[in-house]
């Protein structure tokens, strides 16, 4: 008889919290992702502020977390909930045109979001991979995500400097890597998966995710787009472009053109 691996959807489904303002919302998501064999959604919230009671009560392994809710909003919830030990996951529910939105919650340590008119099979793959610890953002959020942010906080007087620190910041960090995961960070960078980032570098997915967790590890972040970001910050990324220094078109070709966004390419 073989012995159930941790991640056997069988022996051990994923358990999922649900949490959104909208009662309608909640019943579609509930029944969508309770009819997966290898997920249970183990209960609801209606805001934010209910979050840290449930998470206590329920034990999830990933709280998909809507933005805006009139009590507490998703992001603020976000933030408290990472910033506990042993916390759940959290993917948030959000539109992809709120950048600044998305980029906080990232910031706060999501692992990735989906949007509300996403698939269903894909806002369940989405639970899924997430609650195996690979975060759900395709190349073309990663690299829209790093524009706004290298672009945010300059005003026109202090742009190019504020934006020469963040670069000099970013490569005095970088410096500290190994050759191994300056490599890995860039692929990251660039958008690719754990399984894309083994086959380009010639290394195995659990070496690839040992890399990337101690990459997380030694800067202290929470997720792979900070990880982007730290990478686009020290210009590593501009190489794809022959040096143009700009953030590569949205599919991340670099022939110009702007795929349609497929949240999970």
């Amino acid at each position: 008889m073989t012995t159930p691996t941790p991640m056997d959807p069988v022996a051990q489904p994923v358990r999922l919290l649900i949490v959104d303002d909208d009662p309608l919302v909640r019943v579609g998501l509930t029944l969508m992702l309770g009819g997966a064999d290898d997920i249970v959604v183990v209960g609801e919230g209606a805001d934010g502020s209910e979050v840290a009671a449930l998470v206590d009560r329920l034990g999830p392994d990933v709280v998909l977390m809507d933005i805006r809710m009139p009590t507490m909003d998703g992001l603020t919830a976000t933030e408290a909930l990472r910033a506990r030990p042993d916390a759940p996951e959290v993917v948030v529910l959000t539109t992809f045109h709120a950048d600044e939105q998305v980029l906080r919650a990232i910031r706060a340590g999501a692992a990735g979001f989906v949007l509300k008119d996403t698939p269903p099979a894909q806002i369940v793959d989405a639970v899924r991979r997430v609650a195996a610890g690979d975060p759900v953002l395709s190349p073309t959020v990663t690299r829209r995500l790093m524009a706004h942010a290298a672009g945010a906080g300059a005003g026109p007087g202090s742009a190019r400097g504020e934006r020469a620190d963040r670069t000099d910041r970013a490569r005095r960090r970088i410096a500290t890597l190994a050759d191994r995961e300056r490599e890995v960070a860039i692929a990251v960078g660039r958008g690719r998966s754990n399984a894309e980032i083994a086959a380009e570098l010639y290394l195995s997915v659990a070496t690839v995710k040992t890399q990337v967790s101690r990459i997380l590890a030694r800067f202290g972040f929470n997720n792979r787009v900070q990880i982007a970001l730290l990478v686009h910050d020290a210009g590593l990324l501009d190489d794809d472009h022959g040096g143009g220094g700009g953030v590569a078109d949205g599919d991340g070709n670099g022939d110009g053109a702007d795929r349609p966004y497929r949240p999970f390419a």
